[in-house]
């Protein structure tokens, strides 16, 4: 078989059976043994971004790598920014990169590049196929590289005409490894903290933020009174009023201070420690007091499930409960505001949704006032680059066809993957996005303040609006293939909300605040 058959068999061979692809010339090959290989379901994106953005919600809510198809050094570069989010997510994604034939690179064609130099700072393994022999060995590794825990964007670049020359064979492909296990000394550590009556919080981050993982925390909180965080930015956390809530760490330098402080310990189960996402003049860059000690229960890498109901069996906690039934809130009425749509979504959300939040300054408020909405899973933006919102939601609606997926999108990072709409629309997925219409990048006017300038000029202004013309999501939408409506009250926005819930396929709600 040649090249790209075996990289096809191979992925088919270790369960992978979704490809988000946005091909070119280089992977016309590959293209053809997609074609050929029954069971092999391929999404076309419109923009690289959108490829690897739902090649990463996809890993997300599917527990298993996607593979993204893009097109030589420049279609990489293109993809970078959320392949940078997945790998922050740490989600399994194995990430094909076509090339130009290796005697071709020699006459400097226009797209040549160096794409494995690209793709280095963004992928955990990155490997160049260097022969048709020998390139079932090289998609074998990366396969092997992308399920390795807690997940990791494996990079394999193919040459065009390695991927048409005959010579190849599929290798056998080691099943998924287990998380480590936790050593006991560090279980033994949490419980000394927990038990010292000292302030403490438990942070979860990766599987200690899904349902299992909440369940043991909620215990170890009723036994110690320990509080319970979720980091800043998480890759899946499951919700609901039958869970224990979580606290996040909030983006704003000061409230993040404000929130942490008086605590001596926190102990990490998944999560990483609390760090600002930038400097800032007279601002520390560690949010938690500076006489707060760290404590590791479980990496990233490690099981971090099992060791948060190691600690509640020692703590004795293993039938106590810390939730209590919550009632969900009601819908808002008057004026459409942020806090007016969270508090509509905490309302309305239909049972195991999928949320996906990239509305970060209009849905400042919108993780706490959700707490209590009906049974769902929370995704967000991982890494700090933006544009992940669509493309996020597009991935999770392939993943989970059977479940509403809710993406709550500002308008400005909205418009750089905007073409995963029309990718919803193509595959008539299940999706209603709600565009937060502030007609600004808000969140720059803060950054700016942030530096001490409170009466910025016209330059500085102009580069923080949306206006002058105002973007029409709903045109914008129409042009995609999806439907939409634009709205300027809560009782529009709640109308438009529940109408979206039963409708087959995407729906987007452009909401005026």
């Amino acid at each position: 078989m040649n090249g790209a058959n075996c990289v096809v068999r191979s992925l088919m061979a270790a369960g992978i059976d979704v490809c988000f692809a946005n091909p070119g010339t280089s992977e016309m090959a590959l293209v053809a043994a997609l074609d050929r290989t029954p069971g092999m379901k391929c999404i076309l994106g419109l923009f690289e971004g959108v490829v690897t953005g739902a090649a990463d919600g996809y890993a997300r809510m599917a527990g298993k790598p996607a593979v993204s198809l893009l097109h030589c050094g420049p279609g990489l570069a293109n993809g970078l920014a959320n392949l940078h989010n997945a790998r922050r997510a740490g989600v399994p994604l194995v990430n094909i990169v076509g090339d130009h034939a290796t005697y071709h690179r020699a006459y400097f064609p226009p797209l040549a590049a160096d794409a494995e130099a690209a793709a280095r700072p963004f992928s955990h393994w990155v490997a160049t196929a260097t022969s048709s022999g020998t390139i079932g060995h090289d998609v074998a590794a990366c396969i092997e590289a992308a399920n390795a825990p807690p997940g990791k964007v494996a990079t394999l670049i193919v040459p065009a005409d390695i991927a048409w020359t005959d010579g190849a064979s599929v290798r056998t492909i080691a099943a998924p490894s287990a998380s480590a296990t936790v050593p006991s000394d560090a279980v033994k550590r949490a419980v000394e903290i927990l038990k010292s009556g000292e302030p403490t919080a438990l942070m979860l981050g990766g599987a200690p933020a899904l349902a299992d993982g909440l369940t043991a925390a909620g215990k170890i909180a009723a036994a110690s009174g320990v509080r319970l965080f979720g980091q800043m930015f998480n890759s899946r956390i499951t919700r609901g009023g039958h869970l224990p809530s979580l606290e996040l760490v909030p983006y704003n330098v000061d409230l993040a201070l404000e929130k942490l402080s008086g605590l001596k310990h926190i102990i990490l189960a998944g999560a990483r420690p609390p760090v600002a996402f930038f400097a800032y003049p007279g601002k520390p860059s560690s949010l938690a007091p500076a006489d707060c000690q760290f404590t590791v229960l479980a990496d990233e890498s490690e099981n971090g499930v099992a060791a948060l109901e190691a600690v509640a069996e020692e703590l004795g906690a293993a039938n106590k409960n810390k939730t209590s039934p919550r009632n969900a809130p009601k819908p808002a009425k008057g004026a459409l505001t942020p806090d007016g749509i969270a508090q509509s979504i905490g309302a309305l959300l239909p049972e195991r949704a999928v949320v996906i939040n990239e509305a970060l300054t209009s849905g400042r408020n919108l993780f706490a006032m959700t707490a209590d909405a009906a049974p769902h899973d929370w995704l967000e933006l991982t890494g700090g680059s933006i544009g992940i919102g669509i493309p996020l939601a597009t991935g999770a609606a392939v993943a989970c066809p059977d479940r509403r997926t809710i993406c709550l999108q500002a308008d400005g990072s909205g418009m750089y993957t905007l073409q995963g709409l029309w990718t919803q629309a193509r595959e008539n997925l299940n999706v209603t996005t709600v565009i937060y219409a502030n007609r600004a990048y808000a969140i720059l006017k803060q950054e700016l303040e942030s530096l001490g300038v409170s009466e910025p000029g016209r330059n500085a202004t102009d580069m923080m609006d949306l206006g002058r013309p105002d973007l029409d999501w709903v045109s914008l939408a129409k042009g995609m293939g999806v439907e939409g409506v634009k709205v300027t009250s809560a009782k529009q926005f709640n109308d438009a909300f529940e109408a979206s819930l039963s409708r087959n396929g995407p729906f987007l709600i452009e909401a005026v605040v």
